[in-house]
């Protein structure tokens, strides 16, 4: 197998089973590295993945099922890829999950699994993978944040607040690891096709009283410039930059992907 950029480097993704992750999982693989993939899923479905990431070219593909609203669990998954396929070189934190309400009619329950999910896990993942890569001299730390980590949008209060909070972590810790070798970037998407974000066009219906296709037009797309979603391979290619040894001076930003959202 032909040596790559990122032969012998080990990425952990989480929420990696679908959508955004998962792209990024198969672009990492086919530039060589080991990838554990983190995320809910039928299993038949993640052990084809599994199979196809090494495929695609990764030495070794692992998965695990821990639940990012458990501290205890991301500390024994990172602990694992440090076992199965040695310290995280590249970690992506891209768990999520929304709800769409008014504030006043928030569940706290959805409030708290939003800020656990997005912000929380992100915290948990990167203070058990930063001693490893602070010892090598060398690391990559990706969070999938959002438009919504710049701008806000109604009736997304929890949303709002966990990507603009991962606005902020990714910056503290640029700051911090700024002379180790280690960068720390937060890629901000407009919309993207995902499961995610196709899951929240009925709640958005109900919300706001729009059928499907005006959810689209007119609340999705509305603020997109561009009028297109953005896709997924754009944002891996843009991951994948950022882990290259040219993009070592690229740290402590919110890079948007947005087609022109927050350019208004």
């Amino acid at each position: 197998m032909a040596l790559t950029f990122l032969t012998g480097k080990t990425a952990l993704i989480t929420g990696s089973t679908s959508g955004i992750g998962l792209g990024y999982a198969k672009i990492l693989a086919q530039n060589g590295a080991n990838v554990m993939m983190n995320g809910f899923g039928d299993r038949d479905e993640i052990n084809a993945h599994i199979d196809e990431l090494k495929k695609l070219g990764a030495p070794m593909a692992i998965y695990s099922d821990a639940d990012m609203t458990k501290p205890d669990e991301i500390r024994a998954m990172v602990a694992r890829c440090d076992t199965e396929m040695g310290s995280a070189d590249i970690v992506i934190n891209n768990a999520g999950i929304q709800h769409v309400s008014p504030i006043d009619e928030f569940p706290d329950d959805k409030w708290d699994a939003v800020i656990a999910i997005i912000l929380s896990s992100a915290f948990h993942v990167i203070k058990a993978c930063l001693p490893a890569m602070k010892a090598k001299g060398w690391g990559r730390i990706i969070n999938t944040g959002s438009m919504h980590s710049l701008v806000a949008s109604p009736y997304k209060s929890a949303y709002n607040s966990a990507k603009h909070g991962l606005a902020g972590l990714t910056k503290t810790v640029a700051l911090e690891v700024a002379q180790q070798g280690i960068t720390v970037n937060n890629i901000c998407p407009g919309y993207v096709w995902t499961p995610l974000v196709e899951g929240q066009i009925p709640d958005t219906m109900k919300a706001r009283g729009l059928s499907r296709e005006e959810v689209i037009n007119d609340v999705l797309l509305a603020n997109q410039p561009q009028k297109q979603f953005v896709q997924v391979e754009q944002l891996a290619s843009l991951m994948l930059y950022l882990c290259r040894d040219e993009a070592s001076a690229i740290t402590g930003t919110n890079l948007s992907v947005d087609g022109g959202w927050t350019a208004q």
